[in-house]
């Protein structure tokens, strides 16, 4: 963490930031992680710091842009005081495409805007920060944030039926760059929104009692009849990671979502199996991705922290044989953690391009993996 500070700008002032929003959320985590082990308030400052930055960098149009200021459209002074009304930017190297340039799948991983799956990692970020240091103003920044992203991202369809979702944005939000949904954003968000609205009942924060009614309602509709399997290793972590948050959720909000989580734990099961026959952990570094395996490994830190979450609570689950036999299936595949971890902390695998071409988001999930609770755990 130390040297991903000093690479990205966030303890140098020499260096200009660099900040990349889906990395940065997990570097607040970790900073966090580190002030509970160690004590030292250093930490928590370093993960406020980053927050300040965050917001005033991806927040706020790009130095290439014509535009200038923040991205919500609002003067300096609301900006400070309301910086996640706009939305975040990713921090992509390449200016966002126009509404009239043509679409290149290739060229589009690269191109800024704004992404969904990426805000809802932002909001867990301000919401933990919430949690640690009882100020309600990163939870009431993670809800605006919420409300602004809802509203922009989802829209109702020309057939009709529940609200669909774009996946990518442009940085101002007013025209999807990717039509498509992808496939656990309406997941991702409802259980994000969840935790938001318990944090805020938890703070006591009047200004937002109860928030996000509406938006809970519409993204449990959107994911009615959804399967969420997947065999990408970054999408099981998530998955793994969502249903640690719910199994949470529903103990301390006494949420009635035990047949949510139980499938949640159904199609982690599926897609771990699938992952793992297509053996892609005996490839070589040059030919994995850290930051998708490491997604994987912190989710699969989850399972046992379930198991005893579960196990202590039994009143607040339905079915507790259905959950022994799913959480005692996801712990066959607990060897994975070691697995990954000690492949990407071999120094020569650090040298791959791999690995290289992808320092700071690679190192920083490998520290979350190393020490996740300042990710899993809603303290």
């Amino acid at each position: 963490m130390t040297g991903f500070a000093d690479r990205t700008g966030l303890t140098l002032s020499v260096r200009p930031p660099r900040r990349y929003l889906w990395t940065d959320a997990f570097a607040v985590c970790n900073y966090l992680e580190l002030f509970r082990q160690t004590g030292k308030k250093q930490y928590q400052q370093d993960a406020k710091r980053l927050v300040s930055q965050v917001h005033r960098v991806l927040g706020r149009h790009r130095a290439d842009d014509s535009r200038q200021g923040w991205i919500s459209g609002l003067s300096e002074q609301e900006g400070e005081t309301h910086p996640t009304q706009g939305g975040l930017r990713i921090g992509k190297e390449l200016a966002e495409r126009g509404p009239d340039e043509p679409y290149d799948d290739h060229l589009e991983w690269e191109r800024d805007g704004q992404y969904f799956h990426y805000l809802t990692k932002w909001m867990h970020a301000l919401d933990c920060l919430a949690r640690v240091t009882g100020d309600s103003v990163y939870n009431q920044w993670a809800v605006e944030l919420a409300r602004t992203a809802h509203a922009r991202f989802t829209y109702n369809p020309w057939g009709g039926g529940p609200k669909r979702m774009y996946w990518k944005m442009s940085i101002d939000l007013s025209y999807p760059l990717v039509p498509s949904m992808g496939q656990h954003d309406p997941l991702d968000g409802l259980i994000t929104y969840q935790q938001l609205r318990a944090t805020a009942v938890k703070l006591s924060d009047l200004h937002a009692k109860s928030p996000l009614g509406q938006e809970i309602t519409e993204m449990t509709a959107m994911g009615e009849g959804l399967t969420w399997t997947t065999n990408d290793p970054l999408g099981i972590g998530g998955l793994l990671s969502d249903a640690f948050s719910l199994a949470q959720l529903i103990i301390s909000s006494n949420l009635r979502e035990s047949e949510r989580l139980a499938s949640l734990l159904r199609d982690a099961e599926v897609g771990l199996e699938a992952f793992v026959r297509s053996r892609p952990l005996n490839a070589s570094a040059d030919y994995r991705l850290a930051f998708r395996e490491l997604g994987l490994s912190i989710g699969l830190h989850a399972i046992v922290k379930m198991q005893n979450a579960i196990e202590q609570h039994p009143e607040n689950f339905s079915d507790q044989h259905e959950f022994h036999v799913r959480l005692s299936g996801l712990a066959r595949y607990l060897p994975l953690i070691e697995s990954i971890e000690n492949f990407w902390l071999e120094p020569s695998n650090q040298q791959s391009y791999a690995w290289t071409g992808h320092r700071d988001i690679n190192s920083v999930m490998l520290a979350t993996s190393l020490a996740p609770d300042g990710y899993l755990l809603l303290q």
